[in-house]
């Protein structure tokens, strides 16, 4: 691993290479870090549940000097859904995501929010789990269609979750050493086969071993945000964790420090990974003038039983997990601290989506999207610097698909779910309508947040009204204003 680490300090400097433009430049817009880890439930950071037994003294310590937002949500409830609308201000569900294990889903030319940004100056580079496809064609030759091709200056990272093979590590867009070794299945007692220390039999490299990506992953964004001080022009990271999500391999330091098992040990680790990335950017004097923005990618795997067990709600009270159209599957925690820009201790109901950072970003940058750019990307800026004013197009709406294809669309406070169940990991997924019963889902969130009583009969001309505008903004190809 030293040999890696050691290549990692040569080759990084040479991928992050870029045109200086000076620094008044650099002065003017601030420097920007993404912080997505993976599969963390909005109930699991203390600032968000004071239930929680999981300890996360600096996520909390991040929404004690930012806002947080208590009506964020994943562009979807699944990792690939997730990162494709964050990429590119495009509800996932207009393109084909399930080809993301062969072909990339940016398409070319596609903007981007690192495209914007390097657009706009910006020094981009990405750490971590990529899971939006590359055009593969063996893994000793060149992996096109990634984040070297879509905007970011350098990327070290991996192609999807460490439980899907085949694990390498990628650097640019060539893989640091093929997956040239095999490594059998592993699961965990006392867990489902989608928890604990689970992760898919397939080809490995020499060089990867599944408990040390987390860790390398810091490193490599500390070195990212360390050799900053030799460029002028402003910073966007974007780091993309692969943890919590499975396989929960807590190093000896956090194994059982926490309530919640193995799941919650790791969620510790990843919340000390982030305690680093916060003091790179304290110790480099970069902080004052970063941007840093905390989510998760979806929900939690985390059952019924699981809460039982450990009296422990993953998703702090909301109903579901990862792949539901539920809250629980898509409701995300997430914080964002601006020095001097963002009230610290603040909180903000405003609807918000991963979609949104390629408007907020063209916002922050004082630039203009292109017309066929995010074109379901609403600007959340005025809502972070409290400067909103009449003339600001906030998000009313939000249009979501659940990982097995139910639709929901969010209009203010009203929920309208196009089937019956949970259309994700929860059970029932599906549920066949009874004669005379209800077909769809309406959920007033203002009172029921919980989604417990559905009012789809009580309220059908809500309801008939929520299917025609779910019906048209399926047919829209925009939901941004023109």
């Amino acid at each position: 691993m030293t040999s890696l680490r050691s290549a990692r300090k040569v080759c990084l400097a040479a991928c992050v290479l870029s045109a200086v433009v000076g620094h008044a430049f650099a002065a003017e817009k601030p420097n920007i870090v993404v912080i997505l880890v993976d599969d963390m439930g909005y109930g699991d950071p203390g600032c968000f549940n004071r239930d929680s037994k999981i300890p996360t003294p600096n996520i909390d310590r991040l929404a004690a000097q930012g806002m947080m937002f208590t009506d964020a949500h994943a562009s979807g409830p699944l990792c690939h859904m997730s990162r494709y609308g964050l990429m590119t201000g495009q509800y996932p569900f207009r393109t084909n995501v399930g080809v993301w294990s062969k072909q990339p889903l940016i398409k070319s030319g596609q903007e981007t929010v690192a495209s914007l940004l390097k657009s706009q100056g910006y020094r981009t580079a990405m750490v971590g789990k990529w899971h939006c496809g590359f055009k593969e064609n063996g893994y000793d030759k060149p992996l096109p269609g990634g984040p070297v091709h879509v905007g970011f200056d350098s990327f070290f990272g991996i192609r999807a979750s460490t439980d899907i093979p085949p694990y390498f590590y990628i650097r640019g867009d060539k893989a640091v050493s093929p997956p040239t070794n095999t490594i059998d299945a592993n699961y965990s007692d006392g867990w489902s086969k989608i928890q604990g220390a689970f992760w898919r039999k397939g080809g490995i490299a020499p060089d990867l071993n599944l408990k040390d990506v987390l860790p390398e992953f810091t490193d490599e964004a500390v070195n990212v945000i360390t050799s900053h001080k030799e460029h002028d022009e402003p910073l966007m990271l974007y780091l993309a964790y692969p943890a919590p999500h499975t396989p929960w391999l807590p190093s000896a330091k956090f194994a059982g420090k926490s309530g919640a098992g193995m799941y919650g040990d790791f969620a510790m680790m990843v919340d000390a990974m982030i305690g680093r990335v916060l003091k790179s950017l304290d110790d480099t004097g970069l902080a004052d003038d970063t941007l840093v923005f905390f989510t998760s990618d979806n929900g939690p795997v985390w059952y019924d039983t699981d809460v039982k067990r450990f009296n422990h709600d993953s998703v702090g009270g909301l109903r579901g997990m990862k792949a539901d159209v539920w809250e629980g599957g898509h409701r995300m925690p997430f914080i964002a601290r601006w020095p001097g820009k963002v009230e610290p201790g603040s909180k903000s109901d405003q609807l918000v989506s991963f979609v949104d950072f390629l408007a907020t970003f063209a916002d922050l940058t004082d630039s203009e999207l292109k017309p066929n750019a995010g074109p379901d990307s609403f600007s959340f800026l005025p809502v972070l610097t409290g400067v909103a004013t009449e003339s600001a197009k906030l998000r009313t709406q939000l249009v979501l698909r659940s990982g097995t294809g139910a639709m929901m669309i969010r209009d203010a406070d009203w929920k309208y779910i196009d089937r019956l169940g949970s259309g994700g990991f929860s059970k029932p997924n599906r549920i066949k309508p009874r004669p005379g019963g209800p077909t769809a889902q309406l959920f007033d969130l203002k009172n029921d947040r919980r989604e417990t009583t559905n009012l789809s009969q009580q309220q059908p001309d809500v309801a008939n009204r929520l299917a025609k505008e779910l019906k048209r903004l399926r047919e829209a190809r925009r939901t941004r204003p023109e």
